[in-house]
């Protein structure tokens, strides 16, 4: 027998706890690459734009979905639509892709904890060297990592919404923010650190391309969680009182700033590091600059504040990055974990135990992809080039599903559960919400170009990933 449905105690738990789920390597590290790869401070202008014009409606939406029905995706949709059973199916897809994400996210979290453990150890220059990466992936020593990684997942769900996801988000997300100010402040005393400050917030309108306009888009897209599910469950949480339009701005306002001051910390220590550097061709991606470049970075730090001073920096980076990798970790597994327990009737404990051991065993496949199992590293070929197990889970479930179940939510609160519905229970908390510009935005954003944006973004990501080929030519 399920146990009765749980709440947030308070709205600034839900804030944190729906922050904590949107920050994380997305926004830590992701989100200055694309900055650096796509023009700097013109990229960030498009970045925040579509925070506010686009993401934000669909953030709403999600909430008052999860709200109305006090259930995750599956049991939302299913409610809401009178039992569809397209919409049911549409609701799976929202809590297979967290858990399928959950996969590749938990192989990253682990390398992080690995990278803290070895920082402390004394071996920052093992990882800054050129085969310290790749030795690092391929370590026995990882799976030690990957059970106390998972204890503290499950430490955390076990113990509920309130006492738990809330109390975590309360302690984490105040301290990750604590730990990037410092961060930031000490990354600014650096020699030619302002060229970074410069290159990121001075905007060049020239580099306003098309394809920095579809990286602008979809990085804010994901950084928020969107079509993760995480928003529709977060909002099964809350209570009939709050105040759900201004919560997802005060979560989007969180989140931005997060990534903007993330960058601040980024961008001028890799100018500091190399002034002659060419930021479009920084790196190719989130995963290489953690892992491959920023140990280099610190390295270099030991010329003015010695090898011990260099391992600081560098670990409390590391724990930095782990936290923020902590509270999306716990958010994406909450949305099976509820499913669990609301359409299976299961307990809390013993849906976070099947969940533990499918998703243990798909993480082992992952980490084993890349060269120490032959057959999970070679898994599979498409868009001309060899993909691991790992890659396989990346493109399909994070690249490309997430604008495809955000396309569907669009199509559903406005065209199934109506319009009119949406507004109904947006009120619900805010009484001066029906009428205002809000929500005559929201409706017909949602109705219109929202979908066919996002829809875009699905099938595009879908030509590229999979048959290399981009079908606006970039």
């Amino acid at each position: 027998m399920a146990a009765p449905r749980e709440n947030f105690s308070s709205r600034i738990g839900f804030i944190l706890a729906a922050a904590g789920s949107a920050v994380g390597i997305g926004n830590l590290v992701g989100f200055p690459v694309n900055a650096a790869k796509n023009g700097g401070g013109a990229f960030l202008i498009m970045y925040a734009l579509f925070v506010f014009l686009i993401c934000l409606p669909v953030m709403i939406a999600e909430m008052a979905v999860g709200r109305k029905t006090a259930k995750e995706p599956v049991g939302a949709y299913k409610a809401l639509s009178q039992g569809s059973s397209f919409w049911g199916a549409a609701g799976f897809l929202g809590v297979l892709t967290p858990f399928m994400i959950a996969v590749f996210y938990m192989v990253l979290t682990v390398w992080i904890f690995g990278y803290i453990a070895l920082t402390v150890g004394g071996q920052l220059d093992y990882l800054a060297s050129g085969a310290g990466f790749g030795e690092f992936i391929n370590s026995p020593y990882l799976f030690v990592a990957m059970m106390v990684v998972a204890g503290i997942v499950n430490f955390i769900l076990v113990a509920g919404v309130k006492d738990g996801i809330e109390k975590a988000a309360k302690i984490l997300m105040p301290s990750l923010l604590i730990m990037l100010m410092v961060m930031v402040v000490f990354v600014l005393t650096l020699d030619n650190a302002f060229a970074g400050i410069e290159f990121f917030l001075v905007p060049d309108i020239s580099k306003i391309t098309p394809s920095v306009v579809n990286g602008a888009l979809s990085q804010a897209f994901f950084s928020l969680s969107l079509g993760m599910g995480i928003l529709i469950t977060y909002g099964s949480y809350i209570n009939r009182q709050t105040d759900i339009p201004n919560s997802a701005k005060l979560v989007a306002i969180t989140d931005t700033a997060v990534a903007f001051i993330a960058g601040l910390m980024i961008l001028p220590a890799v100018f500091s590091f190399n002034p002659n550097v060419n930021p479009s061709e920084l790196s190719d991606s989130s995963v290489s600059l953690i892992f491959t470049f920023l140990p280099k970075i610190f390295l270099a730090l030991q010329s003015s504040i010695g090898y011990v001073g260099a391992s600081a920096v560098a670990t409390f980076f590391f724990v930095l990055v782990f936290f923020a990798a902590i509270t999306s970790l716990v958010s994406i597994i909450e949305v099976p974990v509820s499913y669990l327990v609301t359409e299976k009737k299961q307990s809390r404990k013993k849906a976070l135990f099947y969940l533990s051991f499918t998703a243990g065993v798909l993480t082992l496949f992952a980490t084993t992809s890349f060269g120490m199992v032959s057959f999970f590293t070679e898994f599979t070929s498409y868009a001309g080039s060899s993909k691991s197990f790992f890659d396989v889970i990346y493109d399909v479930f994070y690249d490309t599903i997430l604008p495809l179940n955000g396309f569907l939510l669009c199509v559903f609160v406005s065209y199934r559960w109506k319009k009119k519905q949406l507004s109904e229970e947006l009120s619900v908390g805010n009484e001066s919400y029906a009428g205002s510009w809000v929500e005559k935005y929201i409706n017909f954003s949602l109705g219109t170009f929202i979908p066919v944006i996002v829809l875009l973004i699905f099938i595009n990501t879908v030509a590229i990933k999979f048959f290399g080929y981009s079908l606006f030519g970039f």
